[in-house]
């Protein structure tokens, strides 16, 4: 994992970070007084969250990001922001994408403190059911396309701040951050328009069969120890994802996520039976060796599967 911090009122140096931690661009004081920034950001592989805080009005004019970069407004507003064919202002509560990738934007930060966060356009690919090799996943809107979405959205990025980046030990787990991602790149997917086709295809039903699935469930108990995701494992079954899904809903009445999760569960199981508390094993570091780094949340489907909580496993009692 990756952290900095930048605190600064001169605006030559905050262009300059600015520069660096997104993409070229150009800034200017439009307010009298300070020109104070200060900036947060915790960042893994693919996802980068930052917290920034600005106490004037900045306008601003970036090049393309060519990265998804999405923005929640807590304090102030944010004006006329624009980019092709479309210009529109955000305020507290907002949750944004500010452009596609490869298009440049500008606009006008009045005194706010917001979030950015900011992830590689291939997870919407790798995580969407159209993940079939023909093309990229690409949103179509830059607002969610309900209230509803949008609160889902900002509370799976307020997750991935407080709950994985803010722990650098889990953080730095592989299998962590990979889950982390792809948990935030489906997120984004359920909440803005998209090209991606969710329902399988009369080819996606006719690919779906035992033999798939087979390969599928083979490529999972290979890879469980690796940030293995759907679009791979549909390239190991040679299906497209979503045939692969149609798959497991309709052999096994569950999801290739959900499966994987289980297999992993089993190895944490394996693990805890074999650890030695007295050396210093805990239920954290494994679970969370093994892509589990909400602890609550590992328990209670660790009690659902096996009945009785880690701590027990471990301990041997």
């Amino acid at each position: 994992m990756q952290t900095l911090t930048f605190d600064s009122d001169d605006l030559g140096r905050t262009e300059e970070f600015l520069s660096r931690a997104y993409a070229r661009m150009r800034i200017g004081n439009g307010s009298s007084g300070t020109s104070r920034a200060r900036i947060d950001r915790s960042a893994i592989d693919s996802v980068s969250v930052d917290e920034l805080d600005l106490d004037f009005d900045m306008s601003y004019s970036v090049t393309p990001l060519g990265r998804i970069c999405l923005c929640v407004v807590h304090e102030g507003t944010i004006e006329d922001h624009a980019f092709q064919g479309v210009r529109d202002s955000f305020g507290p509560g907002d949750v944004v994408s500010f452009a596609p990738p490869e298009l440049p934007y500008a606009g006008r930060i009045c005194s706010a403190r917001y979030n950015i966060t900011m992830l590689d356009p291939a997870l919407l690919t790798q995580v969407a059911a159209d993940a079939s090799g023909s093309g990229t996943v690409r949103l179509t809107g830059h607002r969610p396309h309900s209230p509803a979405a949008a609160d889902q959205l900002r509370q799976a990025i307020t997750y991935l701040r407080d709950h994985v980046l803010a722990v650098p030990a889990v953080a730095d787990q592989p299998l962590v951050a990979a889950t982390a991602a792809q948990h935030l790149a489906a997120s984004v997917l359920a909440a803005f328009p998209n090209t991606a086709l969710t329902e399988p295809t009369a080819a996606d039903r006719r690919d779906a069969h035992p033999a798939a699935l087979r390969r599928a469930l083979a490529h999972i108990d290979d890879h469980a120890d690796q940030p293995v995701t759907v679009a791979e494992i549909a390239a190991a079954a040679h299906v497209t994802v979503r045939a692969l899904q149609y798959a497991f809903r309709r052999h096994l009445d569950t999801t290739p996520l959900a499966h994987l999760r289980r297999v992993r569960l089993s190895h944490v199981h394996q693990a805890l039976l074999a650890a030695d508390p007295g050396q210093g094993a805990t239920v954290t570091e494994i679970a969370a060796r093994w892509g589990f780094h909400h602890p609550g949340r590992f328990a209670a489907l660790y009690r659902s599967c096996y009945g009785h909580s880690p701590h027990r496993t471990l301990h041997g009692s």
